[in-house]
């Protein structure tokens, strides 16, 4: 879910109510989905809004997904400035499919 990005000097009381009014409906632009990557180790998302000091979160969103989680081999290894990996087992499945947030 995206919100409106207001510029710095915005002086539009209607958009800033609104920009405000999504947040409070849970809307932000520090989520998104993936699908890890078949055929190897580590699979790489660009967030725009993730930094080294983000906490990033996978959620999954199909049975692959959420057997490769309980198999204890899937963890965030890297968090840098508009990325993050995930190192996973090298397997041959398309359909590992994860949403995820980086926040702070």
């Amino acid at each position: 879910m995206t919100i409106q990005i207001l510029a710095p000097a915005e002086k539009d009381p209607f958009l800033i109510v609104a920009t405000v009014n999504q947040l409070c409906q849970g809307r932000n632009n520090a989520t998104g989905t993936v699908t890890l990557t078949a055929g190897v180790t580590t699979t790489v998302v660009q967030a725009p809004n993730c930094a080294t000091g983000s906490a990033v979160g996978l959620t999954p969103r199909t049975a692959n997904a959420a057997a490769e989680l309980g198999n204890g081999t899937l963890y965030v290894s890297t968090i840098a400035n508009a990325s993050f990996t995930i190192t996973h087992a090298n397997n041959g499945q398309t359909d590992r499919n994860f949403v995820w947030w980086a926040v702070g």
